[in-house]
């Protein structure tokens, strides 16, 4: 007999017993006494008592058949998920092994939030670098006030790589393990999977724009400095002002690139924009100890080595005229902008040009701009600015400040008013013409394939340099600077006559020299804008141009070095842009 045979004689004996338990049960229920009319009750004779069923009896077989039937439940229930699973289990096996021979992404990939389900590898990256294009064509603008600076996300080369984002999304559930394959594209398909490429941008890029717009933005903190003024040792303190908070513009910039989103971009194409974050700060104070231990010299003698070549030049002996304590009365009891603290100059006993000019016998570079000579009050800046920088030495690895060669520009030195641009005008202003002899000298420096390490342009073109080969300085903010990044010692000459400002650089002949070229390239032309201004002095209707406008533009430069007529390098200098001046027409009422 089988067991499923034995199971269900068992059943049966148990349902028996409880029928016959029942009937015990029903038969121990008293009935119901008859009443007779007129008759006399007879004597009662004590029956015998019937034996009652036993519950515990009854309630251990009922337990036992309620535990069967819930059991038969729960096997059921199990059998049925456990079929369930298999059947999902072999259908995703079989859809596993069909996608590891597919050519097409999985369904529910997606990168940088595009989806990119059953396409191909080419298709997938046509449309994601499709999509990625519309998002770095965008532009930006970073504002501060009236201030604003146009962002090109192609100034910092920020870039995707959608290529190994692609084979990512491709390998997605083509494993060489089938399990593994089930679980990601179940997981895939129910929850999907986006998958962000790795982006790339040149940092460096990026700080030295950031750099350029701490510089230029207006009112910023100028810090305290120095100069010497013939015996005299000049100490601005410098004035309150802003700094931009440079780490929180970078992630702002970083931030706005990375949430990007095509599809919107698409629906609305308008200029990102970025609040420029300042914070309001103050010039450090005037540490007088730290500037005597630079001001502080010894005289020493210039001299001349033939071989190898060396060339020292002489050193003035700088000491202060007074005493520490009486410098520091100086600035601690006088609330000034300025203090000047005498000096004691002691010079060498031989100079470079008691050496002769034997020990700069090769022409390095030159560039000449012309200016015009009528203007006495321009010519004469240029000229007084030129004669600070001739015959200026630099040594290996020394770097030239503009702004600490020339000094500042005021009254007193003998410079005068000519026209500068101001708010997007042009007005006179005192030392008018000196960003002529700045960028005149970058260009000599660029051709003498020096290194920059300074460098800002102008807000608008200017008339004697091209866009993208001017230098702009202003005292105590902008200033140029390079380095002597040559092998010998190098000599500025400058000269400023007859229209025409010209710088050369004279050095020694080195083993290879370069033959320099630079590029402008316009990329973008800014058209200007018209300014119509009431004017009481002009009858109705008469219009009197006051200001010409002229176009604003972006522009790329390049450095291009050949060697025996072939090009050796090419790289970008620097990308530069600049406002359009707006005609301003005054108009009769």
């Amino acid at each position: 007999m089988s067991s499923k045979d034995n199971e269900n004689e068992q059943e049966a004996q148990k349902d028996k017993e409880i029928s016959e338990i029942e009937k015990k049960i029903d038969a121990s229920k008293p009935k119901k006494e008859v009443e007779r009319k007129e008759q006399t009750p007879k004597e009662e004779v004590p029956q015998k008592q019937k034996s009652s069923p036993n519950p515990k009896k009854f309630e251990k077989i009922a337990t036992e058949k309620e535990n069967k039937g819930t059991k038969n439940k729960t096997l059921f229930i199990l059998m049925s998920i456990i079929s369930i699973w298999i059947i999902v289990l072999l259908f995703s096996t079989i859809f596993a092994l069909l996608n590891l021979g597919k050519t097409t992404i999985a369904k529910g990939v997606s990168i940088k939030g595009i989806d990119v389900s059953n396409l191909t590898v080419e298709e997938a990256t046509n449309k994601i670098n499709e999509a990625i294009n519309v998002e770095l064509l965008l532009g930006m603008d970073i504002i501060y006030q009236d201030y604003k600076v146009d962002f090109d996300v192609n100034q910092i080369q920020y870039t995707y790589d959608v290529s190994t984002a692609i084979r990512e999304a491709y390998r997605i559930g083509k494993n060489e393990n089938i399990v593994s394959n089930n679980y990601e594209l179940l997981a895939t398909v129910l929850f999907g999977k986006n998958i962000e490429p790795k982006a790339s941008y040149q940092e460096e890029s990026l700080n030295g724009i950031v750099d350029d717009i701490g510089a230029k933005v207006p009112g910023l903190v100028v810090q305290p400095s120095y100069y010497k003024e013939g015996e005299q040792l000049i100490i601005n303190r410098g004035t309150d002002g802003i700094i931009i908070k440079k780490e929180v513009l970078k992630q702002d910039i970083l931030r706005n690139i990375q949430n990007r989103n095509a599809l919107n971009i698409m629906k609305n194409s308008e200029e990102e924009v970025i609040q420029l974050q300042v914070e309001e700060a103050k010039p450090e104070p005037i540490d007088l100890d730290k500037i005597y231990q630079e001001v502080y010299s010894e005289p020493k003698d210039a001299s001349y080595i033939a071989e190898p070549f060396q060339l020292i030049p002489e050193e003035q002996g700088v000491d202060f005229a007074i005493s520490m304590e009486e410098a520091k009365a100086i600035i601690n009891t006088a609330d000034s902008e300025e203090y000047s603290i005498p000096l004691k100059l002691t010079p060498a006993k031989k100079t470079i040009a008691d050496i002769g000019t034997e020990a700069f016998p090769y022409l390095i570079s030159s560039y000449t701009t012309k200016y015009d000579a009528s203007n006495t009050n321009r010519s004469g800046n240029l000229r007084l600015a030129a004669n600070k920088i001739n015959g200026k030495l630099l040594m290996p690895g020394e770097e030239f400040s503009f702004n600490e060669v020339v000094g500042k520009r005021t009254i007193q030195e003998g410079y005068r008013n000519a026209k500068i641009y101001e708010n997007g005008q042009v007005v006179d202003g005192l030392a008018g013409g000196i960003c002529q002899i700045s960028s005149t000298l970058y260009n000599a420096v660029l051709l003498a394939n020096l290194e920059i390490t300074e460098r800002r342009n102008h807000s608008f073109t200017s008339t004697y340099v091209p866009a993208g080969r001017d230098a702009t300085v202003v005292y105590g903010t902008q200033d140029f600077k390079f380095k002597n990044s040559r092998n010998y010692p190098i000599k500025i000459e400058a000269n400023v006559a007859n229209g025409i400002a010209e710088f050369k650089i004279h050095g020694i002949k080195e083993e290879v020299e370069y033959d320099i070229k630079i590029i402008p390239v316009t990329t973008q032309t800014i058209p200007y804008q018209t300014e119509y201004v009431p004017d009481a002095t002009l009858q109705p209707g008469q219009q009197k141009l006051t200001q010409a406008g002229h176009s604003g533009c972006k522009v790329t430069t390049y450095i291009e070095k050949r060697l025996g007529g072939a090009v050796i390098s090419k790289k970008v200098l620097s990308n530069d842009t600049y406002n359009a001046m707006k005609a301003i027409i005054n108009v009769g009422q």
